[in-house]
């Protein structure tokens, strides 16, 4: 028998509510007259901030006797002009869910309180195969002021999914269920596999205590979020050269950066400060990044846990898994921006000081898996700051810091048909195009210089051995 999963719409599919605006096309197709409902957007302005409260659903529900005398065929038209303008409102990371689902052979379909005639041009333009939804009764085209069938909200909405999946033949057991409300809890505990979606509070504690996966549709997989706000968000504010006294940040090209959609940062490795420091950059360019790089970078003290809140994406060498670069064009897809060291370590020993930089081919095949640009970034000085023999960074000096010199280049579409080699040659060639006359040749480092390029506890005899 086969699955479906059901998706809530409200602060689970979208951000937050969807009434403002089918309200307002509404107005527009004249089935409401202008001036709209007075509180109205602070109303929805709670709801977006906490959820569904008991007092506002039952106000939606006493609401339904004010559609009485609307004519169905101008309700859906309105839901035809509100689709056009929700469709690009729905959460990116929903649209990854919805895919994963449809490989998966599951019927996916939405279920939702809001009116039938409003929502199910919505479901249709978003490719989803039902929409489940409370219908309004009608006599000759016009709407009596009732509800045909079940009010689809707490166990309504359970019963109108029972009897869809009894309908379609639908195993409820083997299926999924998205929503963000407690009150959704019949629907949740009715299936086999609830996820609990930018959870309201009482949902969060419920979720929790059952162990249900708790998610945010607007970031990737694990990424969690305290009051709604993710750890990378929080970090923003602090992701600025003067909350980092130990070092100086010299930066120059950030307008490079796309302001949206999804990109791939490449930059060379010098240092776990290299982390920071793009970090510092990617803020300076008003993006976040979704780190792809080394296990043990995220093992790294402080840097470590940065990597992890700015929604990292760890890469066990050897392994041979493409599961890093899948998810990585996952959050591409959602418009994320990628951040990449392709050349996977930090140099060591002599090769730590040779100009020419050789790189791993996944920054070229994740671009040719998905299109997007390719931004490359010079960084230098990073590992005065923490050089590879330290355990942590130098940030007791504060008289005289380093100074962190970044680059930006402008975005490299690399070209359709390019092999990974040359793909890769390419990529490198730009990150070294951008770096400092003093990094393009090649000097002799001292015993010191070279005992730095090694982690604590290592040398160049242990290398040798």
């Amino acid at each position: 028998m086969p699955a479906a999963a059901f998706f809530d719409l409200d602060r689970t599919l979208l951000p937050g509510a969807s009434g403002l605006e089918l309200s307002a096309a509404m107005r527009e197709i004249g089935v409401l007259p202008e001036g709209g409902v007075p509180g109205e957007g602070l109303l929805f302005g709670i709801f977006d901030l906490i959820g569904e409260t008991r007092p506002s659903m039952l106000l939606a529900r006493q609401g339904v006797r004010f559609s009485k005398g609307w004519n169905a065929e101008e309700v859906a038209q309105a839901g035809e002009l509100a689709a056009s303008r929700l469709v690009s409102r729905i959460q990116p990371y929903a649209r990854q869910e919805m895919a994963m689902h449809r490989r998966a052979g599951r019927r996916i379909v939405i279920a939702t309180t809001s009116p039938d005639d409003l929502v199910r041009p919505l479901g249709a333009a978003l490719g989803f195969d039902d929409v489940i939804a409370t219908r309004y009764a009608r006599t000759d085209g016009v709407f009596d002021g009732e509800v045909d069938g079940h009010y689809v909200w707490g166990k309504g909405k359970l019963a109108a999914v029972q009897e869809w999946a009894v309908a379609n033949d639908c195993d409820l057991e083997q299926s999924w269920a998205y929503s963000d409300s407690y009150y959704d809890l019949p629907l949740l505990t009715g299936v086999g596999n609830p996820v609990a979606v930018n959870p309201d509070p009482r949902l969060a504690i419920a979720a929790t205590a059952r162990r249900w996966p708790i998610r945010f549709l607007d970031a990737p997989e694990g990424v969690v979020k305290v009051a709604g706000v993710e750890p990378q968000q929080a970090l923003l504010p602090f992701l600025r050269p003067e909350t980092i006294p130990y070092a100086r940040f010299d930066i120059a090209g950030t307008e490079h950066v796309p302001s949206e959609g999804g990109a791939i940062v490449a930059a060379n490795h010098r240092s776990y400060f290299d982390v920071l420091a793009l970090g510092v950059t990617l803020a300076r360019a008003g993006r976040l990044g979704r780190f792809l790089g080394k296990r043990e970078v995220f093992s790294a003290p402080v840097v470590g846990q940065v990597a992890a809140a700015l929604g990292g994406i760890p890469v066990d060498r050897g392994s041979g898994s493409d599961e890093p670069l899948k998810a990585a064009a996952t959050a591409l897809d959602a418009g994320e921006v990628v951040v990449i060291l392709p050349q996977g370590t930090i140099p060591r020993g002599a090769d730590f000081f040779e100009p020419v930089m050789s790189g791993r081919p996944g920054v070229a095949r994740l671009a040719a898996m998905t299109g997007a640009p390719v931004v490359p970034i010079s960084l230098w000085g990073t590992e005065r700051v923490w050089p590879r023999s330290a355990r942590l960074p130098n940030m007791v000096n504060v008289l005289r810091p380093p100074t962190i010199r970044v680059r930006v280049g402008e975005p490299l579409p690399l070209p359709d048909g390019i092999d990974e080699i040359d793909g890769t040659e390419l990529v490198m060639s730009s990150i070294f195009d951008l770096m400092p006359a003093e990094a393009k040749t090649r000097r002799e480092p001292s015993a010191a210089d070279l005992a730095r390029t090694y982690p604590p506890g290592h040398s160049a005899a242990d290398e040798d051995g």
